[in-house]
């Protein structure tokens, strides 16, 4: 420095909590995700630890350990509990009993971190932030992957004038209030939580998922040893991987296939969910040669599975557009593959695809658009490659793990902030002040 002086600086690394029912070696996109945000926060400054369950997908893998190290991440399980795991109040009783031990891990924990970032994996997790907060004065971070009990609405498990729909918006908008900040998926899910929760706008940021494109890289199929070993090489591939789930249209699919039958293409499936077996029982029973089924890979595999094929499926049902966001868009982005987006007109999938120039978007029912796109597609080998390539160039410049990464830190950064000087004390000019501060890396004591 000219003055010969060394500036002082008062900086420590955040201690931050995530707490998420799903994580590896579980099949789940979302705990594989907070897995990879998990390690890339922890390039940036912040000591992340972990408290989640054993396997909930992977049920015939081996319990996972107790405590675990992995990449400078401290991960901690609870014991598994799997009763009636591939029904609805199974799950949902499955993950209460998840939420009691992490409950029960927050009240014994003798460090519970400057920030908690709580996933809606099981949807009514964020409730332990409230009680945390209340309880110990430790801010936190909704992440909300899905958005109940709309969803649960939307399916017709419970009716939307139902008194505990009523009780869960009510419960639900105390939570965001009370949270430091509120991060969602998509900006139409944004405008979802704003409808039910108008005076929480300014808490709410948009932080897309992400793909990694240095470790799923676009692999010609004739090189590809998943591609051989399935027989995916000579034909046009047209591929859905991932969760076949009650939120996805399997529907609009399989008139796809029903179109395109006694034609050269096939369509592969990789994955389990609710509507896996009905949808394998329909290709059986119509006599449908052109489907091939695999269960899910294990994530070593997905660098090779996602890229045994020449278009990826990317669907969202009728009336779901806000309340889900499908993670597998931004894998198949990576793979380098074109992208068909079967979702409702103003939905985000379109735009990304249609900014991004790497596939076209089809409303819920269209199965006779999409199979024109898939025999455009299957013709025309060049334009296969330019969309895909285009998707890829998307992807890197917009949805990488350090581009995500970052945002989340300066989310969970200013949120950390709030324990020290509490936002209602803090006047804008001082918390834009703080903020900066932190942008640069220093951290008052």
């Amino acid at each position: 420095m000219s003055n010969g002086k060394t500036p002082v600086r008062h900086s420590r690394e955040i201690e931050l909590s995530i707490i998420t029912q799903f994580y590896p070696p579980d099949y789940a996109a979302t705990g594989q995700l907070i897995e990879e945000l998990a390690v890339q926060l922890g390039q940036l400054s912040l000591s992340v630890q972990i408290f989640t369950g054993q396997p909930g997908y992977a049920f015939h893998k081996a319990s996972a350990p107790a405590i675990e190290h992995s990449d400078g991440v401290v991960i901690q399980r609870s014991r598994a509990t799997r009763i009636w795991f591939k029904r609805i109040r199974g799950k949902a009783l499955n993950g209460l009993l998840f939420c009691v031990r992490s409950g029960l891990h927050l009240l014994k924990s003798s460090s519970r971190g400057d920030v908690l970032l709580l996933t809606t994996a099981p949807p009514f997790l964020p409730i332990l932030g409230y009680l945390a907060n209340k309880c110990f004065g430790v801010p936190y971070v909704c992440l909300l992957y899905d958005l109940y009990p709309d969803v649960a609405t939307e399916l017709n498990v419970v009716s939307r004038h139902h008194w505990l729909v009523r009780l869960w918006d009510a419960v639900n908008c105390r939570i965001w209030q009370q949270a430091q900040k509120i991060i969602v998926l998509s900006p139409s899910m944004k405008d979802r939580v704003v409808a039910k929760c108008p005076e929480i706008s300014n808490k709410i940021a948009v932080i897309h998922n992400w793909a990694d494109p240095n470790w799923i890289v676009p692999i010609a199929k004739s090189q590809n040893q998943f591609a051989q070993a399935f027989n995916l090489v000579d034909r046009f591939t047209v591929l859905y991987s991932g969760n076949m789930g009650r939120c996805h249209d399997m529907e609009t699919i399989l008139e796809t296939v029903k179109l395109l039958q006694q034609e050269p293409i096939q369509f592969v499936f990789i994955g389990n969910g609710a509507k896996n077996k009905a949808f394998q029982l329909q290709v059986s029973q119509l006599g449908l040669h052109n489907c091939q089924f695999l269960p899910y890979q294990d994530k070593q595999n997905l660098p090779y599975s996602l890229t045994a094929c020449d278009l990826s499926l990317v669907s969202v049902s009728l009336g779901m557009e806000g309340l889900v966001a499908p993670s597998k868009l931004y894998a198949a982005l990576a793979a380098g593959r074109p992208i068909a987006a079967i979702c409702e007109p103003h939905s985000y999938l379109r735009a990304i695809v249609t900014e991004g120039r790497c596939g076209e978007g089809f409303c819920n029912g269209d199965s006779a658009g999409l199979a024109a796109f898939i025999r455009r597609l299957a013709a025309d080998s060049t334009l296969v490659q330019q969309m895909g390539q285009a998707g890829r160039r998307y992807l890197q410049s917009h949805f990488t793990p350090q581009i995500t990464a970052k945002q989340y830190s300066q989310v969970l950064r200013e949120a950390a902030l709030s324990k020290i000087e509490p936002s209602h004390s803090i006047s804008v000019g001082q918390a834009d002040r703080r903020s900066l501060r932190l942008r640069k890396g220093t951290w008052g004591k």
